[in-house]
């Protein structure tokens, strides 16, 4: 007896056991054929793999602990939480000698700015501190300037501006870097470091023992003028 289905297609021949065979043992025979074979090569790592991972387990860079890094543009961490060891702190606060000491010719005393750099070295060593800006550079037609942070063993300091005149576009590069050193000096005043420069007793005192006046002309435009200079330095050029 013939099962049909009756429809829109008309019909259909009746489905026998042998044709069900058929298309079963092909199906199976296809599905077959599109498994992949197992094969014992190592599988390729995806493109892309960032060569720590793909190394790492050669290398054991996962054995290596890393630091949690510190925003110093924005962090204030550890200022004022502890103080420095007592060797530390005992190079910051030495007094100056008077021969580290220079005067501008306005009678304004300062610490060449290397040696701050000197102090921090001794005191905390090579790589133990480090100057971090605090915001984006100014440069204005005549000024650069721009706000750093002082971090010493890993706790923050001072924070401060530097800034530093310019007079042409090529001395843009020069003055970012006597801005840098302006706020190191200025962030150091918080250490202790050269804290004499800023003791108007000290300062008298050393301008009367130390320094003098002389009437002195410009070579090039033959105006005079008084200018403090130390006693055991000789009139520079441009005066006379």
């Amino acid at each position: 007896m013939q099962h049909v289905v009756r429809g829109s297609i008309g019909r259909l021949p009746r489905v026998t056991h042998q044709w069900v065979r058929c298309i079963t043992t092909a199906t199976a025979s296809t599905a077959a054929a599109s498994t992949p074979k197992s094969t014992t090569s190592t599988t390729r790592k995806p493109l892309g793999t960032p060569l720590h991972t793909a190394l790492s387990s050669k290398l054991h860079l996962d054995s290596v602990p890393v630091a949690d890094p510190t925003d110093w543009y924005h962090s204030w961490h550890g200022l004022g939480q502890k103080a420095f060891p007592d060797t530390a702190q005992e190079v910051l606060l030495q007094k100056l000698e008077p021969l580290d000491i220079e005067i501008k010719p306005d009678g304004l005393i300062y610490l060449p700015e290397i040696k701050y750099r000197r102090i921090l070295n001794k005191a905390f060593g090579a790589g133990g501190w480090g100057l971090v800006p605090r915001s984006e550079t100014i440069v204005t037609t005549t000024l650069v300037t721009r706000e750093y942070g002082l971090v010493c063993l890993g706790q923050l300091v001072s924070v401060a501006r530097g800034e530093q005149d310019y007079f042409q576009e090529a001395g843009i590069p020069t003055a970012t870097e006597g801005c840098k050193s302006n706020a190191l000096m200025r962030c150091c005043k918080d250490l202790g470091v050269a804290s004499e420069l800023w003791d108007p007793v000290f300062i008298k005192k050393f301008k009367e023992t130390q320094c003098t006046e002389k009437f002195v002309e410009h070579v090039t435009t033959k105006r005079k003028r008084k200018i403090w200079l130390r006693k055991d330095r000789k009139v520079e050029y441009p005066y006379k």
